[in-house]
């Protein structure tokens, strides 16, 4: 296959982007501190333990 596109690299951007102007709705606060996450009682006895994993007798379950 000689002579394809797929031969040739993606040049490669050499100068930088104009100055940035902070739109006016923008705030300069910092972002607020995290805080910490409610338990709640699940009837169940569930808990999950990360994002879509489930803990059932001691084996985390991905579903």
């Amino acid at each position: 296959m000689q002579g394809s596109d797929m031969d040739k690299e993606t040049p490669r951007a050499t100068k930088r982007p104009g100055s940035f102007t902070r739109p006016d709705h923008w705030s300069t606060a910092p972002a607020p501190e995290p805080r910490e996450a409610e338990k709640r009682d699940d009837p169940d006895g569930l808990d999950p333990t990360r994002f879509g994993d489930w803990e059932r007798n001691g084996i985390a379950i991905d579903f």
